[in-house]
């Protein structure tokens, strides 16, 4: 025990320290917000995993989807890697970094305003994030709960206390640079652990080819008649397995406080070597945690899933290990939590003040107390979600906990098209996106209220989800087609941004046709 909570207050002392230590670079709303855009690839890099990937994904997913699809779980951590994070690398970062710096936009609701020419959709897309942000929030203190029980054995509610005022008390003492320092931090550990766990988890069950042919004759004539399809390439439900990967790897795209990320990038340089060390980063710890809830079911003995719930299968997995490697694996899920968690609490608290309250409510707002309002309802939040966390822990409440999940649907399925569509193509109109945004929000809505109006394969939040980030993408541009043109002149100076004349070195030009430029 010794040992287990001395690493804990190490992490705690540090991860506050730099809190501290970065407060003056957050004396304005540019440098609370975004860092002053000087953000260098590695913090903007693991700054994007971390927010990525939290406890709901070492503890929830893994243990669900390793339970439910065998070691092909790990085509999901491979997918976040691929999809959520080179292509979003590639697509969206450099194209985000221009045109929001050119529009003046800090925020995902002010890049719609701006870019659309509507006030309305600033604050609309304010509004849902704060509505489905904050499930979303209270969903990363669910994971802990067990892994804290078998660790300590001390109530939850103290756990999420704890993690709340500390990561509040970074958040709001040096902005986004503290988070992006400590979300390096942060990541290293997660880095380390998951290696770590991975390589514990494997020994027990006699190395990796002997893990694999135990999972092989593992028989579930529930989940499928074919022997050996736990250990299989595709698992025994492929369909279901898709819907998961576009879910949690295109999802990304339309998260705001994933895409924020790229409003901060330093430089060219810094978005290059971005995509590399995200993708690697998302490799393995995204392809880590589902592979290692992939040999979930080698523990089946040990695990009732219809009385304790997937979340009970990674923190099963875990249990006998030595109290070091535990310790390491609570600060590695504290890592994963907080920094989520801190990204989630920036973007609500800072949407809501720019986009709801300045451009809406309070319109002579002044910088100082822009600040101001964007530090109390960082404490707003994390109070909130803290609560929200606590009630339904105490009370089991599942309409909550089905909210949490429908969450990542509801805010993807709502930007991911008009955003994307947004930096690309000129021809996207405003009534579009208000289309975009209804259709995602009620459809995701209804899959909470109304399942019985769904086809059983839409029925699941994961799949609706995933459906209404793809339904998204035909909407957009077929409701653009039939509607009124956004004003040429407006579009003509939005993507402006693009067409501006850089000088940069031979080494990253040949010049016009291999002549070198004069």
């Amino acid at each position: 025990m010794l040992i287990k909570v001395s690493m804990l207050v190490v992490f705690f002392v540090i991860t506050v320290g730099v809190g501290l230590y970065f407060r003056r670079r957050a004396t304005d709303v540019n440098g609370f917000v975004l860092g002053g855009r000087s953000v260098g690839p590695w913090l903007t890099a693991f700054a994007y995993g971390t927010s990525y990937f939290s406890a709901v994904v070492f503890i929830g997913y893994a243990g669900q989807f390793g339970w439910r699809f065998g070691i092909a779980s790990t085509w999901i951590g491979l997918s976040n890697a691929i999809i959520g994070s080179l292509l979003a690398w590639v697509l969206l970062g450099r194209r985000t970094r221009v045109m929001t710096r050119h529009l003046g936009s800090a925020t995902m609701p002010a890049f719609f305003g701006e870019r659309f020419k509507s006030k309305g959709l600033r604050v609309g897309a304010s509004i849902i994030i704060f509505v489905f942000l904050i499930p979303y929030t209270a969903s990363l203190y669910n994971g802990l709960s067990r892994l804290f029980a078998m660790a300590f054995d001390i109530d939850f509610t103290v756990c999420i206390v704890t993690m709340a005022v500390l990561t509040g008390i970074y958040v709001i003492a040096g902005g986004y640079f503290a988070t992006a320092v400590n979300d390096f931090i942060q990541g290293i550990i997660m880095l380390a652990g998951i290696v770590t766990v991975i390589a514990a988890v494997l020994k027990t069950n006699g190395g990796f080819m002997a893990s694999l042919d135990a999972l092989a004759r593992v028989e579930d004539a529930a989940a499928s008649n074919t022997p050996g399809v736990f250990a299989s390439f595709f698992g025994p439900d492929p369909i279901s397995l898709l819907g998961v990967v576009i879910l949690t790897s295109l999802g990304t795209w339309g998260l705001p406080q994933m895409v924020q990320k790229f409003y901060a990038i330093e430089s060219e340089r810094a978005v290059h070597k971005g995509t590399i060390i995200s993708t690697l980063f998302a490799v393995v710890v995204s392809g880590g945690c589902y592979f290692l809830g992939g040999f979930g079911r080698l523990f089946s003995d040990k695990i009732d899933i219809a009385k304790d719930g997937y979340d009970a299968v990674i923190p099963t997995m875990l249990s006998s290990f030595s109290p070091v490697l535990i310790g390491i694996i609570v600060v590695l899920v504290l890592s994963a939590s907080m920094s989520t968690l801190s990204a989630l609490v920036m973007t609500s608290a800072s949407t809501f003040t720019l986009d709801f309250l300045k451009d809406g409510l309070m319109k002579k707002l002044d910088e100082k107390r822009q600040l101001l309002i964007i530090r109390l309802l960082v404490v707003v939040f994390v109070l909130i979600s803290a609560v929200i966390a606590v009630v339904q822990y105490k009370q089991g409440l599942i309409f909550i906990a089905q909210l949490m999940g429908i969450s990542w649907g509801a805010l993807a399925g709502s930007f991911l098209a008009p955003f994307l569509y947004g930096l690309y193509w000129k021809r996207a109109s405003k009534v579009s996106v208000w289309c975009c945004f209804i259709f995602s929000t009620v459809f995701m809505t209804l899959n909470i209220t109304a399942k019985g109006l769904f086809p059983a394969a839409l029925q699941s939040p994961i799949n609706a989800g995933a459906c209404a980030m793809l339904l998204g993408l035909v909407i957009v541009p077929v409701v653009s087609i039939f509607t009124k043109a956004p004003d040429k002149a407006h579009i003509d100076h939005c993507f402006m941004a693009y067409e501006e004349t850089v000088t940069v070195p031979v080494r990253e030009s040949l010049g016009i046709n291999g002549k070198k430029q004069s």
